[in-house]
């Protein structure tokens, strides 16, 4: 195990104990103990501590008792940040069943997916994506949905302006769908709590070597040990207030807006909807201490005219994983506020964070260093023997927040671990590389992942949508450099001989935003006559990729 990076560790223990408790415990423990404390702040509208939990029991009650509901039940969670996801998702836990936290931007035909892959009955849904659920009643096992309007808990506190779903009020609907308001009034206690540190607790969705979505399983344990390690890293105290920004499906916003927050018995403030003035507001008003973001939030929050050195006093840290802030944007930030920003390294597979930067001593467009309790290494992706200090490998990760595997992937489960000195490692499929000092730098990936402003694109599975379309006769999808969102995302097409001269790439574009999710289509597309291939066939994707890259250099000279 490397240990040159303790030298820098910030002034705390390097290893941490994690809780023999389940998440829900975290809540129920800040509830006694801080029960008239602010929990959840939205768009003027307080929920203390004994308010969440309170509600959090109630739909679990519900769950159990109305919707038979039962212990390890795989349940879906389909909304926007608001305080229903955060009570949704607690109260899943409190029933004893699973969460399934699944990206509220996908459409119908994506969302089917998840439903059958898990067998899901049971969903939580956010009032404005009924129309992407309700086709679903027919075609898979889905049959319960609890509806949410955002609007039931604004307050007048507060003089933005309300993104459009959480200025819409409660609607009505012909299908006799379970509402929210509704089911919390019931007041149903729930049935004695059982489940543990290692009863399975949510499964976020990653992608695959087949393009397929993968749900990868992590217990209690494994998601306390980065929600503990958050706690301890970030600083934060009761008195603490957390701006959450990151959509909370997604592992990072999950643990570092949500989970850490609450265990802390501290404050989250939370958007809905991402406007950069609004943030500002409320870091202002609200005396946020703690932001964890992304580098394309940060950029567009700092060309914010508006901003002002006096709106962010109160900022204690700010941090943030997905693409590498670039050099410039770290400069303004830290001229603004005097806090350099600290990234870090994950994957859904770790439920966050492997690795972070420390906070006093941070590197720029760098992963940090390894976490409480991790051991990572650099090997080579072929032999598997380790690298030396500065030689390119692929990262690998042993640590008490890997997941315990995929869910229904057992042929997946085999390849995606490794042992080393009888211990078992995650193979990150990322290439990096690690400096004297024990700072991690990424250099590549071996998957052929695409990194859009935080959210993973696959490929693969754009390609198989746009293979629906009656044009396009082979098609291949690419990440190209991007300076504000780090990747782009590119799809080369051939067209069917009969489509020539009779469709553009702007109507490819416009079809592929109708039919995908938002952060999934093709920015840019391009006709091409033929693509280049091996001698069996197979289209050299990393050559189209590395025309793009050339291109783009070339414009920076």
């Amino acid at each position: 195990m490397q240990t040159s990076h303790f030298e820098f560790w910030p002034k705390l223990t390097k290893s941490i104990t994690v809780p023999e408790t389940s998440l829900y415990d975290n809540l129920s423990v800040s509830a006694v103990r801080y029960p008239d404390h602010e929990a959840i702040y939205y768009y003027g509208y307080t929920l203390t501590y004994h308010q969440l939990l309170e509600e959090v029991d109630a739909l679990a009650g519900y769950l159990q008792q109305d919707l038979q509901v039962s212990e390890g039940e795989k349940i879906l969670l389909f909304m926007q940040n608001s305080p229903q996801f955060v009570i949704s998702y607690y109260a899943i836990l409190r029933a004893g069943a699973v969460v399934v936290p699944i990206n509220p931007m996908l459409k119908a035909n994506e969302l089917e997916f998840y439903v059958k892959d898990c067998g899901i009955t049971t969903g939580l849904i956010g009032q404005e994506l009924i129309e992407e659920v309700h086709p679903l009643l027919e075609t898979t096992a889905l049959k319960h949905v609890v509806l949410a309007a955002y609007s039931d808990y604004i307050g007048d506190r507060f003089d933005g302006e309300l993104p459009a779903e959480v200025a819409a009020k409660r609607k009505t609907f012909e299908h006799e769908y379970h509402l929210w308001k509704e089911v919390i009034q019931q007041g149903i206690q729930p049935e004695e709590f059982t489940s543990g540190a290692d009863d399975l607790a949510v499964l976020p969705y990653t992608s695959g070597t087949t393009g397929l979505p993968k749900g990868c399983m992590h217990t209690s344990r494994t998601v306390q040990a980065n929600t503990v390690g958050a706690f301890y890293w970030s600083r934060s105290t009761t008195r603490s207030k957390s701006l959450a920004t990151l959509p909370l499906f997604h592992v990072t916003g999950m643990v570092h807006s949500m989970h850490m927050p609450i265990f802390a018995g501290s404050t989250m403030v939370l958007m809905t909807r991402w406007d950069r003035e609004t943030a500002r507001k409320l870091i202002k008003e609200q005396q946020c201490t703690h932001w964890v973001t992304i580098s394309t939030m940060l950029i567009d929050f700092l060309a914010n005219p508006d901003v002002k050195s006096e709106d962010l006093t109160s900022l204690q840290g700010i941090s943030g994983g997905g693409a590498a802030v670039p050099k410039a944007i770290g400069e303004k930030l830290y001229h603004l506020t005097g806090l350099e920003f600290a990234e870090g390294y994950g994957l859904s597979e770790t439920i966050a964070q492997t690795h972070f930067n420390p906070p006093d001593r941070p590197k720029m467009q760098c992963l940090g260093i390894p976490s409480f309790d991790v051991d990572s290494r650099i090997i080579d992706p072929a032999t598997q023997e380790e690298v030396a200090t500065g030689e390119i490998g692929e990262i690998v990760v042993h640590g008490p927040q890997i997941m315990v595997g995929y869910y229904n992937r057992e042929d997946e489960n085999e390849s995606a671990f490794i042992e080393i000195e009888g211990k078992s490692f995650f193979r990150t499929g990322d290439i990096g590389r690690v400096d004297e000092e024990g700072y991690y730098f990424m250099v590549d990936r071996v998957k052929r992942m695409i990194n859009a402003s935080g959210y993973n694109v696959w490929p693969t599975e754009v390609e198989s949508h746009l293979y629906d379309h009656e044009a396009i006769k082979q098609a291949c999808v690419v990440g190209v450099p991007d300076p504000r969102k780090g990747e782009n995302i590119k799809a080369f097409v051939i067209l069917h001989d009969q489509f020539a001269g009779q469709i553009s790439e702007q109507d490819i574009i416009e079809w592929a935003k109708q039919h995908m999710a938002a952060y999934k289509y093709p920015r840019l597309v391009e006709f091409k006559k033929e693509f280049p291939t091996t001698n069996s066939g197979k289209i050299l994707w990393r050559k189209l990729q590395e025309q793009e890259q050339d291109k783009v250099e070339k414009l920076n000279k």
